[in-house]
């Protein structure tokens, strides 16, 4: 039987962000959850052993809500806390997570394109996003820290222009950690190396 992956992706993005990364992963079963910026939440239950993806937030949320016993977590571009604290200076400014969350109230296409562009992905976001539900991870993002918990394995951006390098180096031990020379998008920036180290991982596990 094909292993299973529960996917879920970061802030600003829907299921479909993995598609390149499910190509990369005939080998495996995968399972991509939505948190319903574009449309409905899915969150299918699995039906078997599994193990949990998340990218960005995503990861973060996994961690906050544990919603089945995994095998492991592996984070993508992701992060336990997110926002800076005085224990973690590192982390990104409260005024610029506040920043976003006007651009996002003021003009939510604009300010999610604007995102995406930073992110390095030219490709415009579904019309309709869900503003409160986006807001109210903005909310989370400031605030929500789920430190000392980490994830099995911490894949990560030397490029990172969301998470810096600096704020994963600071969350998590170089003995969970690879890095990528690339940025904020590694499922799809390179999903080869992504499904290599995660291939790699689970013959460890």
């Amino acid at each position: 039987m094909k292993p299973l992956l529960v996917l879920l992706h970061g802030w600003g993005y829907d299921a479909s962000f993995w598609q390149p990364l499910i190509g990369a992963l005939p080998d495996m079963e995968c399972l991509a959850w939505d948190l319903g910026y574009f449309g409905s939440p899915s969150f299918l239950p699995p039906d078997r052993e599994a193990v949990a993806v998340g990218h960005s937030h995503g990861a973060q949320w996994l961690l906050r809500q544990h919603p089945f016993a995994w095998k492991g977590l592996v984070s993508i571009n992701g992060f336990s806390r997110f926002a800076a604290a005085p224990d973690l200076p590192d982390g990104v400014p409260l005024a610029q997570i506040d920043r976003l969350s006007a651009s996002l109230e003021e003009d939510p296409l604009g300010c999610l394109a604007g995102f995406r562009q930073r992110c390095g992905d030219m490709t415009p976001p579904p019309a309709g996003p869900d503003v409160g539900r986006l807001l109210e991870s903005l909310a989370r993002l400031r605030d929500w820290d789920e430190r000392p918990a980490i994830p099995d394995l911490a894949l990560c951006g030397e490029a990172d222009k969301v998470v810096p390098s600096t704020l994963s180096r600071a969350l998590f031990s170089e003995t969970i950690t690879r890095w990528h020379v690339g940025g904020h998008l590694l499922p799809r920036q390179d999903p080869d190396w992504c499904a290599g180290e995660i291939r790699t991982w689970l013959k460890r596990a």
